[in-house]
């Protein structure tokens, strides 16, 4: 039996207050009219517009119209890097925007720019100086903005490294004077252990922004980042905030880790809600506008990989949390994983579709997560679509404090899309010699189902247990696409594993947790096969399509040929499967095609776009990139002709990034 809380207090028919822009209104269904008008292209992140001008007989001929490198490179960088050796402007991982003919994106360093949709064209740029004001508490990144009008007026809305919303005229790039503190609203405000000014050992912001906002019904609700790499068990929790469109004015907080009081606290034991944080939606955001409900995928509590001083459940870590968009209240919740010490957050948004199951309509969501599961629900009512079964899971671990949940959810439908687990049977097997390898390197570690408790050392000298999928996931950030034509959810991923390595933080260091990581996935940390050959069997990076009216994978398909593994020396003369590895950038999909950018396998094996049949999975078109690509592409219409664009990194060592659009000769 599932974990499922039902909705209390809150009626099943929500208000909600339609936007004066027409597209708004229609927009969890896909992109409208050729535009692009927010990270998913849709409120309910379906990655879809049914523009169907480049197809798989064209595809091919695709050209570069235009590139824009990013306006970082503008900056001093070299005195900036005097200061902050580590600031890097290569993270340009944004979605851009398209609306009435200007695109709109954000940079690594946190500016954000207007262009020109059939040139490339800079309109403005618009510089809030966030690299001034810390070190992010990740990274140099930034992965979308969002845009919002009221049929007067129109704003973009961005938020930034050192933990500010800000927004700007849409026209001219000017700060909004009306919204805020002179066009910026302080997240940081109001939230526990957040004061400004204050920053964790390692010199970092601890709080920033790397995801998009999202607008709904005149409400902006904007994802942080708090670090993963605690010290100490005392962080700031990740509540989310609801700000008023117009004013900038705190509508509602929606308390992810529950104080007195509130409903979930009793999942934290020993009163450990007074000072453990985290808990926060890193990703991007859904919603439904006509129900008047935003939904939260968030993220694992302070610490990722220890929780030996936050025992119990922990809600609502790491769980899809429906709230009510004008009040902040929930509507329902389900938790993926009961006091997760795996970093098994939800990493990308969900998605909202219209599915028939068994002869019923549902309006559902979709949530991919890390551990390679899809979880669907009734986005009104929480119900699950098919059953999410409470199973029993091994608890024993040698971490000292550790008490983990007896149980985990699974789902019975969909099928994971990942390989979960590590056994011997999913070692490399291509040939007996590369077999023995490959046994020889895993002797020394745990090897379990999903959900394998994480070990410092046990008997027999064990080197700690071989987690699979990895802590960066099966699915990722770039996340899922969905057809509301077909109801087929296109999810990319990843086939790989993480060691965790534990260690007792210094105190002089401000470290008061009895435990924390202390690497993963590197060189002597983990089994690792010599001379660059994998330890586990093909294929390393994959394409499932799923069908969320029955609940079946409708195909799956290695992403991408491998020819750099295929071409080792003692791979040459093999006949081997289809291999994958070639990444997992996000879908975007058409009406006849589904888009993604490929590592490898072009021309002259670099970087790639490719296009895929909907139904079957089978390439049928290729374009070289000129770098790989760096956020997941999108794609409008401009004066008669389809665009799809995307960021790239920069070409060479030092290259500036660059967003680049394509179109037909």
């Amino acid at each position: 039996m599932s974990r499922i809380w039902k909705p209390t207090g809150v009626s099943a028919a929500l208000c909600c207050a339609m936007l004066i822009v027409p597209a708004a209104a229609l927009a969890q269904y896909g992109a409208t009219n050729g535009e692009w008008r927010s990270y998913g292209g849709d409120l309910g992140s379906t990655k879809y517009s049914p523009l169907d001008q480049i197809d798989a007989t064209n595809f091919s001929d695709l050209q570069v119209a235009w590139r824009w490198q990013s306006v970082d490179a503008l900056l001093d960088l070299e005195a900036l890097r005097e200061e902050i050796p580590s600031m890097s402007i290569g993270g340009l991982q944004a979605t851009p925007l398209m609306i009435g003919g200007v695109m709109y994106i954000a940079t690594a360093l946190h500016q954000a720019a207007a262009v020109d949709a059939g040139t490339g064209e800079t309109l403005w740029v618009h510089d809030p100086e966030a690299y001034l004001r810390g070190v992010p508490t990740h990274a140099y990144r930034t992965r979308g903005l969002a845009y919002w009008s009221d049929g007067q007026e129109a704003r973009i809305f961005w938020g930034t490294s050192d933990g500010y919303l800000v927004a700007v005229d849409a026209e001219t790039g000017q700060p909004a004077l009306a919204f805020g503190n002179e066009g910026r609203h302080d997240l940081m405000e109001d939230i526990p252990r957040a004061n400004r000014g204050e920053t964790d050992p390692r010199g970092r912001n601890l709080m920033g922004v790397g995801s998009p906002p999202i607008v709904v019904n005149d409400v902006v609700i904007t994802p942080t980042i708090i670090t993963d790499y605690a010290v100490r068990k005392e962080a700031p929790p990740g509540w989310l905030k609801g700000v008023d469109a117009r004013t900038g004015e705190t509508k509602w907080i929606f308390r992810t880790v529950p104080q007195e009081g509130d409903f979930g606290v009793e999942t934290w034991l020993n009163e450990s809600w007074r000072y453990s944080g985290n808990t926060n939606v890193w990703a991007m955001l859904s919603a439904d506008e006509e129900l008047g409900i935003v939904y939260l995928p968030t993220g694992t509590p302070t610490s990722d990989y220890y929780g030996g001083h936050r025992l119990g459940d922990n809600l609502f870590a790491e769980s899809l949390v429906a709230v009510d968009v004008e009040t902040g209240e929930r509507v329902w919740h389900f938790q993926a994983v009961h006091h997760g010490v795996w970093d098994y957050d939800f990493p990308a948004a969900p998605n909202l579709i219209d599915i028939t199951v068994d002869g019923r309509p549902i309006k559902a969501i979709a949530q991919v997560s890390k551990q390679g599961f899809t979880y669907v629900f009734d986005r009104e009512t929480g119900e699950p679509v098919w059953p999410i079964e409470e199973r029993r899971v091994d608890t024993y671990t040698d971490l000292e404090g550790e008490v983990l949940s007896p149980t985990q959810p699974f789902p019975t439908k969909p099928p994971p899309f990942e390989d979960q687990g590590f056994s011997t049977d999913d070692l490399i097997d291509f040939t007996p010699e590369l077999r023995a390898m490959a046994l020889e390197q895993v002797q020394n570690f745990r090897m379990g189902p999903i959900f394998t408790p994480p070990m410092m050392s046990i008997e027999g000298g064990l080197q700690g247990t071989i987690q699979r999928p990895p802590i960066g996931g099966a699915a990722s950030w770039s996340g899922a696409g969905v057809d509301p034509e077909t109801g087929l959810l296109y999810v990319p991923s990843v086939n790989g594993f993480t060691v965790m390595k534990y260690h007792t933080p210094d105190t002089a260091d401000g470290g008061n947790l009895r435990l924390t990581q202390v690497s993963f996935g590197a060189t002597g940390t983990r089994p690792e096969m010599p001379r660059g050959l994998p330890l586990l069997k093909p294929p390393y990076s994959r394409i499932t399509a799923i069908d969320l009216n029955k609940g079946e994978h409708a195909w799956m398909q290695p992403n991408g040929d491998g020819d750099r593994l295929r071409n080792h020396e003692l791979l040459r003369d093999l006949d081997l499967p289809p291999l994958g590895g070639d990444g997992r950038g996000g879908p975007v999909l058409t009406r006849t095609l589904m888009v993604s950018a490929l590592t490898a396998g072009g021309t002259e094996g670099g970087p790639r776009l490719v296009a895929r049949d909907k139904a079957t999975g089978e390439i049928v078109g290729s374009v070289d990139l000129p770098a790989r690509a760096l956020g997941t592409p999108m794609t409008y219409m401009h004066e008669g002709m389809q665009y799809i664009a995307l960021t790239i990194a920069g070409e060479g060592p030092g290259g500036v990034p660059e967003m680049i659009a394509l179109r037909l000769p």
